[in-house]
C-alpha cells in the first residue's frame, strides 16, 4: 500500500493487491490514519465491484463518527449500489470536491 500525506488529505493506493489483502493492511495501519481524511484510489483497479467496495462500509462508518472523511474513487461502479455510508467517486477531483464539502457541512454542524 501507497500512503501519500498532505495537509489536507491521506490517499491510499493499493499496490497490485487483491483488496481483501488492501483492506488487511489498511486495518493494521488504521490507528495512524484514523485522524485524517482519507481518500483510497481504486482507480487503476478496473475489476473491483460493489461487494469489494462494501468491504469498506465498517471503517467508512468508523471514520465518519470521528468526524473524518472517507472517499473510494473508483470508476464503473453504479452508485446507486453504494449505500450513503460510502462515498465513491470516478476521480481524483470529485474525491477532493467530497472532503471540501464534509468540512463545510462539519463546520455548520451536520
Amino acid at each position: 500500500m501507497k500512503i501519500t500525506s498532505t495537509e489536507k488529505y491521506t490517499l491510499l493506493t493499493p499496490e497490485q493487491e487483491p483488496i481483501k489483502t488492501f483492506l488487511i493492511e489498511l486495518e493494521k495501519e488504521y490507528s495512524g490514519l484514523k485522524s485524517a481524511h482519507l481518500i483510497i484510489d481504486f482507480s487503476e483497479n478496473i475489476n473491483t465491484t460493489v461487494q469489494d467496495l462494501l468491504l469498506f462500509l465498517k471503517i467508512s462508518t468508523n471514520h465518519r463518527e470521528n468526524g473524518t472523511s472517507f472517499v473510494i474513487i473508483c470508476k464503473g461502479i453504479d452508485i446507486d449500489e453504494i449505500p450513503d455510508e460510502i462515498n465513491v467517486v470516478p476521480t481524483f477531483e470529485e474525491a477532493v470536491d467530497i472532503l471540501e464539502m464534509d468540512a463545510i457541512e462539519r463546520d455548520l454542524g451536520f
